[in-house]
């Protein structure tokens, strides 16, 4: 008798950094449901995402690649027909696959298309555009522009109902409800457009958090003096985000973010009900926002703590390590590898991430010490908010590196000493060993993963002139995906070594 191979439920939300959410570790969030999940699976403390945009760091989750290798560089910009999703190879070796709610990858616009694409069964495809053709014209009026205080939720008599996030949860239900009992194993994404804004829920939500204060911590003050240009260009287009500070200032965004939560439960009890013996769960963010940090709002060109760390929860069948807080440091990209290997199926090697399994399992990481890359390109390719920032960042053990190439200015934290990133140490003498060694563990990495962004320039930095980088260097093959005949080499017209 074969075992059935287990479940999968990778539940996201949209514009929810680890600092809101309560198990890590501020109070009066409610969000009860995300904070029962930490206390029965582990709760990766030091997680983070790969691009602090939404469709960039939705592309690495959802194909195991980075940004700059999906073509989804910033949003409105599509997946390359080469890239393979999450759904796809799930859906290829025998799983029911369903992915309901906000996707943000057909290159089209926040909305999307209606269409479902490759890997997902059309019937529980619930992406903007089909939650929008679900809403009378006034309707649509009224979740985009008309709901901006509690009293417009009120007057309004919003309910639960009305809402996208409502409405994702249904059809999620729907699908368990169908599709757990079947005779095979099944992969369901459920992916919330809350606590983005227009930060639209019912007022009871909203109420408990209108004398709520929101402390943004030593950040707040930074004069960003010490930081790259961009900053304070930012900064100065955001001439508002100290009044993150006034009580009830972000009453709707922590009332949306509460009400998605209720959601979340509402899914997990259905998983509960109708799979819960081999079903793996994991629970994320695509990025955070600033919330008044360093003098910024919502995301962008860089790299803080609040727009790069995320919750990130994963729940494993048979894992000893309940209510575990793992202090590792994990991405988004390790996502795929990890449900791919729960799920007893192959991981390619094109696939830059590492499973996190039998670190969930049992606490044990062979391999190299865990780092985290990420990048920055441009925001969107449809405005001109930010313009084109290539950026990459890399975090290793107690410190993070930002390379800002298009800044004279560079940055380096010590986030032990100092985890509100205020004191740039790019130019400290005592920390140049430290700096040059993560920038040479950067270079590696970017030649590893084929990082079409990558030469010289990323080297040849103010503080270190002395490199010389072999730019001349051998063609790096396309490393097996699992679909593409294998790659041939350029001089021999044979497969690769």
């Amino acid at each position: 008798m074969t075992t059935r191979r287990p479940n999968v439920v990778l539940i996201m939300t949209d514009t929810q950094g680890a600092n809101i959410v309560g198990c890590y570790g501020r109070s009066g969030l409610r969000t009860p449901n995300i904070d029962r999940l930490a206390a029965e699976g582990v709760q990766f403390t030091r997680a983070y995402t790969t691009c602090p945009v939404c469709a960039p760091a939705r592309a690495a989750l959802f194909t195991g690649l980075h940004a700059h290798s999906t073509g989804v560089w910033g949003n409105h910009l599509p997946l390359g027909n080469t890239v393979r999703t999450m759904g796809e190879r799930f859906q290829d070796a025998g799983f029911r696959t369903a992915y309901v709610g906000k996707w943000h990858l057909s290159g089209q616009d926040y909305f999307d298309t209606g269409i479902c694409p490759p890997g997902w069964d059309d019937k529980y495809w619930y992406d903007g555009r089909r939650y929008l053709g679900d809403l009378t014209d006034e309707q649509i009026a009224l979740w985009r522009q008309g709901l901006n205080s509690i009293e417009d939720l009120r007057r309004h008599k919003i309910t639960a109902p009305f809402t996208w996030g409502h409405r994702i949860s249904n059809r999620a239900i729907e699908f368990l409800e169908e599709r757990a009992a079947g005779p095979e194993p099944f992969l369901l994404v459920v992916s919330y457009d809350e606590p983005h804004g227009p930060y639209t829920c019912p007022p009871e939500f909203v109420a408990p958090f209108l004398d709520f204060c929101y402390d943004a911590g030593p950040g707040a003050g930074d004069d960003l003096q010490s930081k790259p240009a961009h900053h304070r260009a930012w900064a100065e287009e955001m001439k508002n985000a100290g009044s993150t500070a006034k009580p009830g200032a972000l009453a709707m965004y922590l009332g949306c973010n509460s009400f998605v939560d209720h959601e979340i439960g509402r899914v997990l009890a259905a998983v509960q009900q109708h799979a819960p013996e081999n079903t793996m769960v994991i629970y994320t963010s695509d990025h955070g926002d600033m919330l008044g940090a360093h003098r910024l709002l919502q995301k962008g060109p860089a790299m803080y703590e609040e727009i790069t760390r995320v919750p990130f929860i994963v729940q494993l069948p048979g894992s000893r390590r309940c209510g575990v807080k793992d202090h590792a440091l994990v991405s988004h990209i390790d996502i795929l590898p990890t449900v791919l290997e729960a799920a007893g199926l192959p991981v390619p090697p094109i696939l830059p991430g590492r499973s996190l399994c039998a670190r969930v399992r049992d606490g044990v990481e062979s391999g190299p010490d865990r780092a985290a890359f990420l990048e920055f390109n441009r925001y969107e390719a449809d405005i001109d908010y930010t313009g084109f920032q290539p950026i990459r960042c890399w975090v290793s053990g107690d410190y993070k590196l930002v390379i800002n190439l298009l800044d004279t200015v560079d940055e380096l934290y010590d986030l032990r000493e100092d985890p509100a990133e205020l004191n740039n140490l790019i130019a400290s003498p005592a920390h140049g060993e430290i700096r040059d060694r993560m920038l040479d563990e950067l270079l590696a990495y970017m030649n590893r993963v084929i990082d079409p962004f990558r030469g010289y320039q990323w080297e040849q930095r103010p503080w270190r002139k002395t490199r010389k980088l072999g730019w001349r260097d051998k063609r790096r093959p396309r490393l097996a995906d699992g679909y593409a005949p294998p790659a041939l080499e350029y001089d021999t017209g044979k497969p690769g070594a």
